[in-house]
Formats: C-alpha cells, structure tokens, sequence
C-alpha cells in the first residue's frame, strides 16, 4: 500500500537533488532520483552534468542488490532511447524495482510517455504526476526549450528608487553595490547566453563575463542591426577566448560582417521585415542551438521588445537607495509597454532579499504569454 505522505518526502528529496545540477545539465533537464525501502533510503543520485549519469543510474549504483523490490522516486520520467547514455529504463528494469513514481512526464519527443510504457510492460507499477507542479517549476527552462523552440529568458536590470536605470546623460556605472554585482557574477556563470543591445555595448563597454567563472561559460550576444559594434569595444577584443555572436539585419555588407568574423566574432543574420521579427528569428536560433538559459542585461530598448513579445520568463532587480529624477533618464522596459494596468505582469511569489543597501526582487512572471511562430 502507498503512504502519501512517506511518497512525498522522497520525492521533495529527489526535487531537492535535482537542483543541484542548475548551470551543470543544460540543454538537459535537472533530475533527482531516491530508491527506497519504506522510509529507508538505500540509494540517490541525480544529474550531475551533461553527457554524465542520469540520478536514476548513480540511485541505482549506490543501492545495489538492495534494489530489486524497491520503490525509485524520480522527478522526471525515464528515458527510454540511447542518447549520451544508454536508456535509464533498461537498467531500472534489470534492477528489479517493484515501483516507480514519476513527478511529471517527459516531453522530449524521444521520451513522451515511452518510459513510463516501457516500465509499465515489465510489470513495474508505475504513478505519474507525485509532486508534479514541483517539478514542473523545477524545470521550466527545459520545458519552455522543448515547447516553444525558445530559450528561458530572464531580466535582469539594476536601477534607483524612481525606476531609473540611467540618468539622462546615459551615465549608470555604479547604481548598485558590490553585493548586488556578485550575485549577477553568479546569475552569469549559470546561464548559457548574455544579451544586451548595440547601445548598451556601446555606452557601457561591457565584458559579460563570470568573476568568478560559475558552471558554464555564456555566450555574449548582442543585438546590432547594423554591424556597429567598435572593433575596440572590450567584447570584440575578447571574442577569441570568450564566444561573441553579433545579430545584425540582412541590409549589412559583406564588408561590415566580415570586419566582425574577422575580429573573431559569429555573426547571425537576422532575416524579417520588422524588428520583432528579427528578434524572434534570432530567439529562434538560440532555441535551435539548445541554449536554455539567456540572461538579458539591457538596454531598455531590447527588455521592451521582449516585454512586448511575451519573452520575459523572469525578472532580477537590484534597486539601490537613490534618486536620479529626469523626464529624459532611461527607465528599464521600453517599448509599447501597456495601456491597461490590470494587463500589467506580475511575478509568482517574489523573494525579497535585502544586499547591503540594495533590495533584491526576483522571480518568475506570472503570465508567460509565450508565443510560437
């Protein structure tokens, strides 16, 4: 018989596992995994990093013989095809498992149901959907990826008590503290891409790095329409140790692409007939390139297009105890933005933190308003 209660607290533990391969996985999905024997755990694991173990196989490792009747707790349904690693069903059905419960499905059309079948067809009893919301959110990045073709897109902005992120000269360097910026060094060092626009690079002339390096080392992109980027600017410099792909329009000479790819910089044409459009094909080429995570530090001219176009997932903002004031300083979304405010964003359940003399507010939007092509 099943104990609720007992199936919850290992599966919150194999949530809590899987966590721990955030920045590690991608373009895979964070995965945790308990074996147990009633209330004793004999075996756990989880994904550790890609092209390594599933946690259903470093589970399994450490539970041993001590595996055949047991139950595993796993935060996503096996895989059941040969991928970087043989299918993780074969080896939970050679192990002798008497149960397995799933937190949610898996929709990699390569999985999407045919482990649970799999399992199912060995006479293993298999439940679906324990702790499902849970994981869901654990995973949103990844699901989003697979869904919509389209990268997790987060926000990030620091700015003054009066929502600015610049004064009308353009000048922003400091606004927040150094505790703030290391947590955006780290926010970095996770994701898979950074993005500002063509004005950004210009006036800040940024690296866009990690210090300290995180996990993963992102690929800076910036969005130049015109292939205006400085050959002096410290990204294009740089672009031989560290990836840089410049987006430009398709009006741009061969002469102006190559002065970029000769300077080792990528360069990707952004084909559309409106800004939005060329937006979503480079979204599109992200999506096409797995790349799950894209941190967008600015401008306000780039968050309002993706603000305008449902692309914003979630948000990090550092609001530092200042005042700039001015009609012409930059706030942070541009764009259309809203007409009505009941149409406003909101974020789900928001963390407050407070960083020295900063406050910290992050989380993620509500309203994902995603949209594919």
């Amino acid at each position: 018989m099943h104990q609720p209660d007992l199936d919850c607290w290992h599966m919150q533990r194999a949530l809590q596992l899987a966590a721990e391969g955030q920045g590690y996985v991608e373009p895979n999905p964070m995965v945790g995994c308990v074996v147990a024997r009633g209330a004793e755990i004999i075996g756990e694991g989880w994904h550790r990093r890609f092209g390594g173990d599933h946690g259903e196989i470093e589970a399994l490792k450490l539970a041993g013989d001590r595996a055949a009747g047991a139950t595993m707790y796993v935060t996503l349904e096996p895989c059941c095809h040969q991928g970087k690693t043989p299918p993780c069903t074969r080896a939970i059905i050679e192990a002798g498992l008497r149960r397995v419960a799933v937190a949610m499905p898996d929709p990699f059309p390569q999985v999407d149901g045919g482990g649970a079948a799999e399992l199912q067809a060995a006479d293993i009893d298999v439940d679906v959907g324990l702790l499902e919301s849970e994981a869901r959110a654990l995973n949103a990045p990844y699901l989003k990826l697979v869904g919509a073709e389209r990268p997790w897109i987060i926000g990030k902005w620091a700015m003054t008590l009066d929502g600015k992120i610049a004064t009308r000269a353009r000048s922003s360097r400091w606004i927040s503290g150094e505790a703030s910026r290391r947590v955006v060094h780290a926010l970095r060092g996770r994701v898979d891409a950074i993005m500002v626009g063509r004005e950004t690079a210009a006036r800040d002339d940024p690296l866009l790095c990690a210090s300290p390096p995180g996990p993963r080392t992102a690929l800076r992109v910036v969005l130049d329409t015109h292939a205006s980027l400085s050959y002096e600017s410290r990204l294009v410099r740089t672009a031989r140790e560290t990836p840089v792909l410049v987006a430009i329009g398709d009006t741009v000479t061969e002469s102006g692409r190559r002065r970029l790819t000769d300077a080792g910089c990528e360069v990707f044409v952004c084909r559309g007939d409106t800004p939005a459009a060329r937006l979503d094909a480079l979204l599109a080429e992200l999506g096409r390139r797995r790349l799950t995570n894209v941190l967008v530090e600015g401008g306000g001219r780039l968050l309002g297009s993706l603000f305008d176009a449902g692309q914003i997932d979630e948000v990090h903002v550092f609001i530092a105890p200042k005042l700039i004031g001015g009609i012409e300083a930059v706030s942070p979304i541009a764009g259309r933005g809203i007409e009505q405010l009941a149409d406003a964003l909101s974020l789900d359940g928001p963390a407050v933190e407070q960083l020295d003399t900063d406050i910290y507010v992050h989380g993620r939007v509500v309203a994902l308003r995603q949209q594919k092509p």
